[in-house]
């Protein structure tokens, strides 16, 4: 008995351990908060001392997606790019943009740990809008898809998981948009 209830114990124990670790398939739904930063915006146009005008705001994301397999996910994300405002010699310049990613993810699992490392890559389609007023005056309407790249960390608990993650696209008459979010994902099994 002195030796079958310890060994009980660690069954249990190794058992809780083991269940607290595994990865939920299937289908996934989340939001997060980001940092974006999109430089130069109007780059290209020759605007003079707007070719310093960058979006650096705090916005939000919304993530879909499957975890098909423990190291292999599809994604979808909706990436609101911010918006700025600035008043330049009387005149008034805004920006705004916003972005959908479809991104294959590789998962590498922690295998003493719930926690998941991650980078993905696929394709992302952006939209930017731009004016300006006064003796600058101009507008533009853009979009275009370029590839878009990720990495991060993601730790879970049961079906939740907390995510830190970077992400990078190209943006016409940008520098390009880096994008820092924190956010949080419930796998529907």
């Amino acid at each position: 008995m002195r030796i079958l209830l310890p060994a009980l114990t660690l069954t249990l124990f190794g058992a809780a351990s083991q269940a607290a670790l595994a990865v939920d398939h299937g289908l996934y739904l989340g939001a997060g908060v980001s940092q974006v930063k999109l430089d130069n915006v109007g780059d290209d146009f020759d605007t003079g001392n707007l070719n310093d005008f960058k979006l650096d705001d705090t916005s939000y994301k919304i993530i879909g997606g499957f975890r098909l397999l423990d190291n292999l996910a599809f994604e979808l994300n909706y990436m609101d790019l911010g918006d700025e405002d600035k008043n330049v010699g009387g005149a008034q310049f805004t920006a705004e943009g916003k972005a959908y990613g479809a991104y294959a993810v590789g998962l590498f699992p922690i295998p003493v740990a719930p926690i998941d490392l991650y980078a993905k890559a696929g394709l992302v389609r952006w939209e930017s809008k731009a004016t300006a007023g006064g003796p600058l005056g101009f507008r533009f309407d853009d979009d275009g898809t370029e590839f878009g790249w990720g990495a991060g960390v993601q730790a879970r608990l049961g079906s939740l998981a907390a995510r830190l993650e970077y992400e990078q696209f190209d943006v016409d008459h940008t520098d390009g948009v880096e994008m820092l979010s924190l956010g949080v994902t419930w796998t529907f099994l």
